[in-house]
């Protein structure tokens, strides 16, 4: 499916993205403080509709905090955190939040294991039931077109009746990654989704974010560059829970700041 022409906007990698759209996720002046320790500071991003956006920057810099406050597994102390232009997130429950469009995949591969490829994707599809209530109830001629197609997406159809703990470190993360595109999610928050993955994998990965950019958002934490440079449109750097830097990977690579903190000399 091809998004509405003039709707979403994709740029070659390292062009600097062009605000065509108004912003799916505003984040204003966030702070999260843990027991004296400050995790985020005044921290403010917003991720246009169709947006490709890379967040890097060292360990400790509040990259896992940032994702769990937009998914709601934490609460800032302040701030604003809108999605869609008028929903708070802060005043919802991760569930609730899900519901609303946003998917999260964690680094590490959450799959069940002991269910077939074909079953976890169906399992994700019909995620608002029990897993065996799901299981046994029957899918529509069009959703199980839509798990073909994303078996297909995923380069996955000879894998369809393998149960997932059979599968590699890598088909299990391009699983996940369908587990939640069935759902058809707005915006996708992917934790360093090409680790532990092989080249080709690697390879293949950028090329599919870069397809499903302009149809879903996506922010992606990675702490891979080169990965990083095949996809981003647009990166944030973090620090020590700030925006430290913003903008294309040239703009960010050329800071001194970034340079010192991060990348090295």
């Amino acid at each position: 499916m091809q998004p509405a022409e003039g709707l979403f906007t994709r740029q070659l990698p390292g062009d600097r993205y062009r605000d065509q759209t108004d912003p799916v996720l505003q984040l204003e002046a966030i702070n999260v403080n843990f027991d004296g320790f400050q995790a985020l500071t005044n921290l403010s991003l917003n991720i246009g509709v169709g947006e490709l956006r890379c967040v890097i920057g060292p360990n400790g810099a509040g990259k896992t905090t940032l994702m769990d406050v937009i998914t709601g597994k934490t609460r800032p102390q302040s701030g604003r955190a809108v999605y869609d232009q008028s929903i708070d997130l802060t005043a919802l429950d991760p569930a609730a939040i899900a519901r609303q469009g946003i998917g999260r995949k964690f680094q590490k591969p959450t799959v069940f294991e002991a269910l077939t490829v074909w079953e976890n994707l169906e399992l994700a599809m019909k995620c608002d039931k029990s897993v065996w209530a799901s299981l046994r109830a029957k899918l529509s001629g069009e959703q199980a077109d839509r798990i073909d197609e994303m078996l297909v997406l995923l380069r996955l159809s000879s894998e369809r009746d393998r149960r997932a703990g059979l599968l590699s470190h890598g088909q299990k993360q391009f699983l996940e990654i369908g587990m939640l595109l069935v759902q058809d999610p707005h915006l996708l928050l992917l934790d360093e989704p090409a680790a532990g993955m092989t080249d080709a994998e690697t390879e293949y990965t950028a090329e599919l974010f870069r397809k499903l950019a302009g149809k879903h958002s996506l922010m992606v934490v990675e702490h891979d560059m080169g990965f990083v440079e095949t996809i981003a449109d647009h990166v944030t750097v973090l620090h020590q829970g700030r925006v430290l830097a913003e903008g294309s990977l040239r703009e960010v690579q050329a800071n001194e700041q970034v340079i010192e903190v991060y990348l090295g000399r």
